[in-house]
């Protein structure tokens, strides 16, 4: 029961994920750089302690508490995961939101599924499992095998993507109006997919806060599990670093271009453009509220992650779909993304069915 919980939580973060992007294509009038650091705002200074606060009795002062290094590294963790963030958002400008969140997020559940639970093997820590628990236990093998399917699933839609631009013949949109810049958008979706995975590094980095939380929430709810919110703690330190990274960025280049007047241009649906910004900051923030919940059941970081991961490229691939990213593709570019599709659903079955044998 609690690995399907584990998994209905992740289906939940990683629908908000891959749904995030939407508002903002409605957004009339403003420069990417706009939009982008408003919904920030909403998704890193303003929802995290909301959250925490909602949820955390005292966050401020587990915070306040906590050692200098262990505030410092999860910080940093944020600002490398802050530019995999600025530029997910570049990668799917550029590649739609099927094909630029594939990538990004394939690549992102490789590294930080893997790398995790090779720094435990060298770091042993209690209730964290190491790629020789992975490699030398059923459950384990099972979860690398997802992992695996996870990966022939990415290549297959970076695959379609090289076909669709081919099918395209270089227009610079495709029939969803996105822009379509198959180089560019491949170089950002790399970098982004690498440094992405630093948010879980940063989960990892300041798991002495989670501890804190749940061992304060046990105290005061004992013979009642693991506490679903303690990650809540942790979020608000990461998304510091995130909003530091994208603020500055996006400053840059709202001076740049010229654009530092999107935010009072009565010429546009201001009011509405605000509104959607803030529930696109909203959405994307509840995907790592409900990763925190599906991580406190399922109680494995290396497949958490991947769960989370595969369901935003499931959830991303559809809207694309629904978009119509791949239309005036031809049926053998539209069956490449389907079997892409198809092998990442087939991931998430494979690493929720290792789950149950834990």
């Amino acid at each position: 029961m609690q690995a399907i919980l584990g998994i209905i939580f992740h289906f939940i973060g990683g629908f908000a994920s891959g749904s995030f992007y939407m508002p903002y294509k409605k957004v009339k009038g403003w420069h990417w750089e706009s939009f982008w650091i408003i919904g920030g705002l909403f998704s890193w200074l303003i929802a995290p302690p909301i959250a925490a606060y909602l949820t955390i009795p005292g966050f401020a002062n587990i915070i306040h508490n906590a050692g200098s290094a262990v505030i410092s590294t999860t910080f940093i963790m944020g600002l490398l995961w802050g530019i995999g963030g600025l530029t997910y958002g570049l990668g799917v400008r550029y590649l739609g939101v099927s094909l630029g969140s594939s990538i990004i997020l394939g690549l992102c559940s490789v590294f930080g599924a893997i790398i995790p639970s090779i720094y435990y093997y060298f770091n042993p820590t209690t209730g964290k499992d190491t790629i020789a628990d992975l490699a030398g236990t059923t459950w384990g093998r099972l979860v690398l095998l997802g992992l695996l399917v996870c990966v022939i699933g990415i290549i297959i839609c970076g695959k379609a993507g090289a076909m669709k631009d081919k099918d395209l013949h270089g227009e610079k949109t495709d029939a969803s109006g996105s822009e379509f810049k198959i180089g560019l958008g491949l170089f950002v979706a790399i970098v982004s997919g690498v440094l992405s995975a630093c948010f879980s590094f940063g989960i990892e980095a300041g798991n002495s806060l989670g501890i804190v939380a749940n061992q304060a929430w046990k105290l005061a709810n004992p013979g009642q599990g693991e506490f679903l919110f303690r990650n809540n703690v942790i979020f608000v330190v990461i998304l510091w670093g995130g909003l530091t990274t994208n603020f500055i960025w996006c400053l840059i280049l709202n001076i740049r271009n010229k654009s530092m007047g999107d935010y009072t241009d009565k010429k546009t649906p201001l009011l509405k453009n605000y509104l959607l910004c803030a529930l696109g900051g909203v959405m994307w923030f509840l995907q790592f509220f409900f990763y925190g919940m599906g991580e406190s059941k399922l109680g494995n970081g290396a497949s958490s992650w991947i769960l989370h991961m595969s369901f935003i490229i499931l959830v991303a691939n559809s809207w694309g779909l629904v978009l119509k990213e791949w239309k005036n593709v031809s049926k053998k570019t539209t069956r490449t993304i389907i079997a892409g599709i198809a092998a990442i659903v087939l991931s998430i079955l494979i690493v929720g069915y290792g789950n149950s044998l834990k």
